[in-house]
């Protein structure tokens, strides 16, 4: 099922981590996190899709490089 930013937000609350720390544990770019969920960088491939999908924001796998 994919979720909405709202609720992904939700969960990082209900978890009690933020969006920093998910990205650090992701080995991902922190900044690129918050411009994906401010819909300012649209995931299309890349490092953002990587993101989108992990955080279950659309469908689609990863490929490992």
């Amino acid at each position: 099922m994919i979720k909405t930013v709202d609720e992904v937000i939700e969960e990082f609350r209900l978890k009690g981590t933020s969006v920093a720390d998910w990205a650090r544990k992701n080995n991902v770019n922190v900044a690129l996190v918050y411009q994906v969920l401010k819909g300012k960088q649209i995931p299309v491939r890349g490092e953002s899709h990587k993101i989108a999908v992990l955080l279950g924001l659309k469908n689609g796998s990863i490929n490992s490089q």
